[in-house]
């Protein structure tokens, strides 16, 4: 693993080899699994809390393992493993497998985050701040955590799980984890301290000390009640011939208030030549990396590295910028519209894919704006014709909301944001080519627009 994990040796339980063969099967079909198209070839177990006894009707096990594959030295989840005799049909999607052998031999093993007596077990914990093995659930204690809130399960796809209690809380369940200072954590506490109303602030959270090394494991917030995703707000205001330049602008208010308010909370930095040419070299070999990898890219090869070049030109003319901490990750699905119209920003926690060392160093604004721009094209492809008017207007609609919030346009700097988006944009061909065919023409149609014009 790139951030290493502390392992030990459990083979004097028999726990493991009750759960391996399951897992071999169940886990690689998980949204949140990352190593997709490699066999899994066993497991090494990293912890093992058990948060109820497996001798009782209901057992729960709390488990962090490292899942081994071939070119890997494996990647860390987080399992809540629940344990029955059988299961009811309620909880039938949530089956793990019958354990044949081992600790578990002859019970049923399913994911418990499903079952509503583990979930109460965790807001429990985080309520009372218990220390369980090396489990540490911490809180606000300036914030209430009623008792009785009745859980369910979030079953949208997504990279991680999240439980809300009583349409008062949603608590995340990081599913692969690195140990260090996590930003879905670290970025709402310092936005908190600052009083920006624009991301909920923590409740409480799940950590879990291992061989002298922090992990973050989960975050409790307040469920924004009533709200809809910006995904989905702005394909069904498509659907309907809406116009949605009114969200669009207060979206980008929104943005610029969270970026503002990181900019006090946390340290800024200058980025001048010296600090420009890695990130232009880092954009330029994923260009060609891209190219080699899709075809469909090559034609257009030389006119994106003239995206990139342009940057550096810049810098190497004294040009300089200010980076900051930002949301890293940022596009409508990351953003919610509460019920009386205020938007809130959410999932901090940049691209998973990624280092967390390089999600948390200092970056431009723009990278979280031509995330939000490259998704309203998304929008635009994504309900019916293309509508790449409607995209438009609401992309200059952003940039403006963005300036009356900041003071500044992100447009006045075209040379960065056309850097950034074509970063973007090659990244979805990558992904679309490899995962949704049928979806290349959406990013493919901007790479066109921005291989052959300096304009956003």
């Amino acid at each position: 693993m790139s951030d290493t994990v502390t392992r030990f040796d459990a083979t004097s339980t028999g726990l493991l080899a009750s759960l391996d063969p399951l897992l071999r099967e169940w886990l690689p079909r998980q949204r949140w699994f990352a190593g997709k198209g490699r066999p899994v070839t066993g497991f090494t177990l990293v912890a093992a809390t058990e948060l109820l006894p497996a001798g009782s009707r209901l057992g729960l096990y709390h488990l962090l393992v490292v899942a081994e594959q071939p070119q890997s030295s494996g990647d860390c989840y987080q399992l809540l493993i629940g344990v029955r005799e059988a299961l009811p049909p309620r909880l039938a999607p949530a089956l793990i497998g019958h354990a044949e052998e081992g600790a578990l031999a002859g019970r049923t093993v399913y994911d418990a985050l499903y079952d509503t007596r583990p979930a109460e077990v965790l807001l429990e914990a985080l309520r009372t701040q218990a220390r369980i093995g090396g489990l540490r659930f911490e809180r606000d204690p300036g914030q209430e955590i009623d008792e009785d809130l009745v859980p369910r399960l979030m079953t949208a796809e997504q990279s991680n799980s999240s439980v809300v209690y009583g349409d008062t809380f949603i608590l995340k369940l990081l599913r692969r984890i690195v140990p260090g200072v996590n930003p879905d954590l670290e970025l709402p506490l310092a936005l908190a301290r600052e009083g920006s109303p624009r991301v909920p602030a923590p409740t409480a959270w799940l950590r879990s000390e291992l061989d002298g090394k922090s992990y973050v494991l989960g975050v409790l917030q307040p469920f924004v009640r009533g709200a809809t995703d910006g995904w989905e707000l702005a394909l069904r205001e498509l659907a309907k011939g809406e116009d949605f330049t009114g969200e669009a602008r207060a979206l980008g208010r929104a943005t610029a208030e969270v970026h503002t308010a990181l900019a006090r909370a946390l340290p800024t930095v200058t980025l001048g030549h010296a600090q420009l040419r890695p990130l232009v070299d880092g954009m330029v070999e994923r260009l060609d990396a891209a190219a080699q990898a899709v075809p469909a890219l090559r034609p257009y090869v030389l006119g994106l590295h003239s995206a990139f070049e342009a940057l550096a030109d810049l810098a190497a003319d004294g040009h300089t910028w200010t980076a900051q901490r930002i949301h890293g990750d940022l596009h409508l699905g990351q953003c919610l519209r509460s019920a009386d119209g205020e938007w809130s920003l959410i999932d901090f926690e940049g691209e998973p894919s990624k280092p967390l060392a390089e999600r948390r160093l200092p970056q431009p604004v723009a990278r979280d704006v031509a995330g939000m721009l490259r998704s309203f094209d998304y929008a635009a492809h994504s309900a019916g014709p293309p509508a790449p008017d409607w995209a438009a207007a609401c992309r200059a609609a952003y940039c403006s909301g963005y300036a009356e919030a900041a003071g500044r346009d992100p447009r006045t700097d075209p040379v960065l944001l056309r850097a950034y988006e074509t970063d973007k944009a090659i990244y979805e061909v990558v992904y679309e080519a490899r995962h949704r065919p049928d979806w290349l023409p959406v990013p493919m149609a901007a790479i066109e627009r921005y291989a052959t014009s300096d304009l956003i």
